[in-house]
């Protein structure tokens, strides 16, 4: 059956599922604390594909991510399940046979689709120290896929997918972007054997002054 295109994140979730399940519920970033010992947990659901999902979980001050199984309106990982009814809180179980936690989560804010908008566009720089151009156009962003046109000293790079991680695109080794702020970044670009730094400015859209005036006239 056909995934529903626009959950988010890259996930497939066929609509009958969704229609029942609610599974798109489940996407996104989960925090509370444990109701025993008032411990911070967290639970991050990056995708669901099917009856796997690609989550992060974070507990005692240390992170394990992997692939967890989607059971109708719950995600087993582990020792861990989590469940949600409307999207916005959510119950988590640990249990290993010998003891048994608990804790309601409330999901996060999606910082990352407002990182994501911060990189789309054209960015180009000069750096005085080494010398280097470069020029990185982020044309669009889906989740941790990227559609980039990347070069360096007038000379194309690469064109195509790139990898998308928190404000970063990465092209393997062959460079990197990165803005904090969605006005200046850095491209960190690799020539030869070497890494170079290059800082780089979103460059402004062309103005629509002059055809809004041609528009007017017509």
């Amino acid at each position: 059956m056909a995934a529903i295109t626009s959950i988010p994140k890259g996930s497939q979730i066929s609509p009958a599922t969704e229609r029942i399940y609610h599974q798109s519920n489940l996407i996104g970033d989960w925090k509370g604390t444990w109701k025993g010992n008032s411990q911070p947990v967290e639970f991050k659901v990056v995708n669901i594909r099917g009856q796997a999902a690609t989550v992060e979980y974070t507990h005692n001050g240390h992170t394990e991510r992997g692939i967890g199984e989607v059971n109708g309106a719950t995600i087993d990982f582990g020792d861990v399940t989590i469940g949600t009814k409307n999207g916005q809180v959510a119950a988590l179980e640990f249990s290993n046979g010998v003891g048994k936690q608990t804790a309601v989560l409330n999901k996060q804010p999606d910082a990352s689709a407002q990182d994501q908008s911060k990189l789309v566009g054209s960015w180009s720089g000069f750096s005085p120290q080494n010398g280097h151009s470069a020029f990185f156009q982020v044309k669009s962003v889906d989740g941790r896929d990227a559609q980039v046109s990347f070069s360096a000293d007038g000379k194309t790079i690469q064109t195509g997918a790139a990898i998308v991680f928190q404000n970063s695109v990465m092209f393997g080794n062959k460079g990197q972007f990165t803005t904090n702020n969605g006005v200046t970044g850095t491209v960190v670009v690799q020539i030869g054997n070497k890494s170079y730094s290059v800082p780089v400015t979103k460059n402004k859209p062309a103005s629509t002054s002059s055809t809004n005036t041609v528009n007017k006239l017509a």
